[in-house]
């Protein structure tokens, strides 16, 4: 689904969009606040909020992506690298030197028992960069790949964990495989047996990358002839008022999804919004919830003018086919406890911006 605002706020606005709460537009200019209430865009008379400017032909200059050559060249090197293995493309047969890169497994003990933070599997860790503590990376020069080793170190005093500072362990490390030299020389018998469809060979992997690339600086370019075209569109338009209950309904679901996304990284939704948005949290959902409310009064307003409203059939049948394509037996278990309305704004702003875009007249520049 493209996601309702079409810049950095995608994750919040996928879980605004199908919020499903909110108050009834009564006709007459008030709202209801129960909580049987809808604010379904489609019972409203949204033409005494927004007085509609000309949205057909819109002008838009927009930017064209193409592919970085530097960007192209270290996904290839990022793919190559990524896939090598011990059994395929890895060194194996010398030992561990200064400079090496290796990938390790390793698991570290106090008094024999494993503490936060000291294994992992997997790792790649170039020998003599100082990234871990003193002794671990001396103490796999001259392993072979494939042994295991013990290391008996101790963290220094001024070790940032108390629990660990100052305090002896024991690493055990596996070495796996020695990284070969990142010096842009690919094999295509190695390349071969990454299991990627249809590359067997350097050539076949550049042009991997380069399709991926192209696929996601094309995407780019749509996203932002949308937003453009949703620019131009919205500046046309001139809006008496807005309807608190929608209002609220965008600024509740926002805050819950954006408390939820800081509650992921450990901070609190004001530090989230100050980081990404620059705003505190009550300025951000104050603006972003009436630009979300006007924008979907003006869009809802097209959909009217032209005939783009989603019927029952047709949303039913959407809902089908999504069902169907995430595996789920009926459209309930699919929605679960969002309403069908919310499902039906969702699709029309898809429907109605793709009918903004394609009646606009689009400069590359």
């Amino acid at each position: 689904m493209k996601k309702k605002t079409l810049g950095l706020l995608a994750a919040i606005l996928s879980v605004c969009m199908l919020a499903g709460c909110g108050a009834k537009d009564t006709g007459n200019g008030s709202e209801t606040g129960t909580a049987t209430d809808s604010t379904a865009l489609k019972d409203m008379d949204v033409d005494k909020y927004v007085t509609l400017g000309e949205y057909k032909g819109l002008a838009a200059s927009v930017d064209t992506v193409e592919v970085d050559e530097d960007e192209w060249d270290t996904l290839v090197n990022n793919v190559y690298y990524e896939n090598i293995t011990a059994e395929n493309g890895g060194i194996m047969d010398r030992a561990v030197e200064t400079g090496d890169t290796v990938n390790i497994d390793y698991e570290g003990k106090k008094d024999d028992v494993a503490f936060d933070g000291g294994t992992a599997q997997g790792y790649d860790l170039t020998i003599g960069s100082g990234s871990f503590i003193a002794g671990f990376e001396d103490g796999l020069i001259g392993v072979m790949p494939g042994e295991t080793v013990d290391l008996d170190l101790t963290f220094p005093e001024n070790y940032g964990n108390s629990d660990l500072a100052g305090q002896a362990v024991v690493f055990t490390v596996t070495v796996n495989y020695i990284q070969p030299a990142q010096d842009g020389e690919f094999s295509d018998e190695v390349i071969s047996n990454f299991g990627i469809d249809g590359v067997t060979n350097e050539e076949e992997l550049r042009q991997y990358a380069y399709d991926y690339l192209n696929e996601n600086a094309q995407q780019n370019y749509e996203t932002n002839v949308q937003q453009a075209v949703m620019d131009a569109f919205m500046a046309n338009n001139t809006f008496t008022s807005v309807p608190e209950a929608l209002v609220q309904k965008y600024s509740d679901a926002a805050e819950s999804s954006i408390t939820s996304m800081a509650s992921a990284y450990g901070v609190d939704a004001d530090t989230f919004t100050q980081y990404y948005y620059g705003q505190d949290l009550a300025t951000f959902l104050s603006t972003y919830a009436e630009q979300t409310a006007k924008q979907d009064i003006a869009l809802q307003a097209v959909a009217n003018k032209e005939n783009l409203n989603i019927s029952d059939e047709e949303l039913d049948q959407m809902l089908q086919d999504r069902a169907t394509a995430a595996g789920y037996d009926t459209i309930e278990e699919y929605i679960g406890e969002t309403s069908r309305e919310d499902y039906r704004e969702y699709f029309l702003y898809d429907k109605v911006l793709d009918y903004l875009v394609e009646n606009a007249q689009i400069t590359n520049n």
